[in-house]
């Protein structure tokens, strides 16, 4: 068995004396595991790092085995992010978020976003935001996707301010005035579907601290509290540090 991919490096552990298990995030493979004969070498090394991308070749003699991978150099941005703290705990947490989808299960539209969260994880102007929508993306990947297009109540898909935490659908102003107190906010630019270079407008810390409540209500909700996990320390402070609590 070989293929050949590209992947987003999530995390490594040791195997042998000189070994690795690479663990890539793979358009096509999804999280996929294999092992890297003489991955502890200085050579190597820098190249393993989370949040590179690389161009894997895998082989094994059974599909379902482990494998090996032999890798080259694609997007070598570790040791950019590593020069602020707001990245690091953001490849951090992007690698427990991709990890909590089943292994080898293909999610190309998490890939590509996960792409576009690590080419600005550094640019705390806009990285905070693109992790919630990260998270929001996320979710929908798992089967827990929120409907932001129209309102719960009354169809229309204007004034769309809240999301009930119960249906996890967007409510209206009006239709959501009287409930307001047991609803969540929903900021406006979770609804825009722009990226950054194609008419972004960078929203405030505030929004994006109502987008991180949003998305971390139905994370709990969903995914980390039914698997018996809580909220990772990576997040947490990812959140400090990109809403301004830290500064």
């Amino acid at each position: 068995m070989q293929w050949i991919d590209e992947g987003l490096v999530l995390g490594l552990r040791k195997h042998g004396e000189t070994g690795v298990v690479l663990e890539l995030m793979t358009p096509e493979r999804g999280r996929h595991l294999g092992l890297v004969h003489g991955g502890r070498s200085r050579r190597m090394q820098p190249m393993l790092q989370p949040g590179n991308t690389l161009r894997a070749t895998w082989r094994a003699r059974l599909d379902g085995a482990l494998g090996s991978y032999t890798v080259e150099p694609l997007k070598l941005v570790a040791s950019r992010l590593m020069g602020s703290g707001l990245a690091l705990y953001g490849v951090g947490h992007l690698s427990a978020l991709l990890r909590l989808l089943p292994e080898r299960d293909p999610h190309p539209e998490l890939y590509e976003a996960a792409q576009i969260l690590i080419a600005h994880l550094d640019d705390a102007e806009i990285a905070p935001a693109l992790m919630v929508r990260f998270e929001l993306a996320l979710l929908a990947g798992l089967g827990f996707g929120l409907d932001l297009s129209h309102c719960a109540a009354t169809g229309a898909n204007d004034a769309l301010v809240y999301v009930s935490p119960k249906s996890g659908r967007a409510v209206s102003a009006s239709a959501g005035e009287p409930y307001r107190d047991r609803l969540l906010p929903l900021p406006p630019f979770l609804r825009d579907r722009d990226q950054p270079g194609s008419g972004w407008q960078t929203p405030d810390e505030h929004a994006v601290r109502e987008g991180f409540t949003l998305t971390g209500y139905f994370l709990d909700q969903h995914v980390w509290r039914p698997r018996a996990q809580v909220m990772p320390e990576e997040r947490a402070r990812f959140v400090a540090l990109g809403t301004g609590r830290s500064r």
